[in-house]
């Protein structure tokens, strides 16, 4: 499999896919999740990477907040611009690696959804939340949205689903390699009799593991949920929401 699969996945009908499987009541919820757990007031500033088609960042923008979305998918940053300035919603968007966040003690939180972190290999997973972190004003929130740790996700694994959504099929093949501690996963999408197939992993943390993680990059973790209800996580729980804090005496 290719290292960097990420950078040639997310586009066509891998999109398309997404923007069925994703409602608008979907987007709601986890917009009052984020509002509430960064603690955010009026006009704050916030970053959301990576931000796929903008619909949490543009949902929040309407809510009055200032917000800078970033995602490496040139195809949803194109349609992410074109919502917002059809809406007369002002948001920031970029076009790069979620990595390549230049600004320093700027943000009064940020957050990382849709199962998106772990893409990478261990040093880069790493500069990710160190990068992030820097971004952030001392005390700012940020919230993980982390539901392919190791207790979510072994418990409950699966080798082999379908899925059917607005007419487009998908076969999901998946594989855990214990010793590299990923899981690798062929996508077999079909629509209008076309096939097309593609690969992806990510790798699979403890909580321990993400813990010490969040530690290094100066992100205290706060309170760990298993659903936008603010349900406790628990060992099998589907999801996990960690929402962690930039601790106060870093200097970046």
């Amino acid at each position: 499999m290719q290292a960097n699969w990420w950078k040639n996945f997310f586009h066509g009908v891998a999109l398309d896919f997404w923007r069925a499987v994703v409602s608008e009541e979907q987007t709601r919820a986890e917009a009052d999740f984020i509002q509430k757990q960064l603690r955010l007031s009026a006009g704050a500033k916030v970053l959301d990477v990576p931000c796929g088609n903008g619909r949490l960042s543009i949902e929040l923008a309407q809510r009055g907040f200032q917000l800078t979305g970033v995602d490496i998918a040139g195809e949803f940053i194109d349609e992410a611009k074109l919502k917002s300035s059809a809406g007369g919603v002002p948001v920031d968007f970029h076009e790069r690696d979620m990595r390549d966040l230049t600004w320093i003690g700027e943000f009064d939180g940020a957050f990382c959804f849709g199962n998106s972190f772990g893409y990478l290999n261990d040093d880069e997973n790493a500069d990710f939340l160190q990068t992030l972190s820097h971004t952030l004003k001392p005390g700012a929130r940020f919230i993980l949205d982390a539901p392919a740790i190791a207790e979510c996700l072994l418990p409950n694994f699966k080798p082999h689903r379908s899925i059917t959504v607005a007419g487009i099929s998908v076969s999901i093949e998946n594989r855990y390699d214990e010793d590299e501690s990923r899981i690798f996963t062929d996508f077999t999408f079909m629509r209008n009799g076309e096939t097309d197939k593609r690969q992806s992993s990510q790798r699979i943390y403890t909580y321990r593991e993400l813990w010490e993680l969040l530690s290094l990059a100066e992100l205290q973790t706060e309170v760990e949920f298993s659903s936008l209800d603010e349900q406790p996580f628990e060992l099998g729980s589907q999801r996990l929401l960690l929402i962690c804090k930039k601790r106060k005496g870093a200097t970046k």
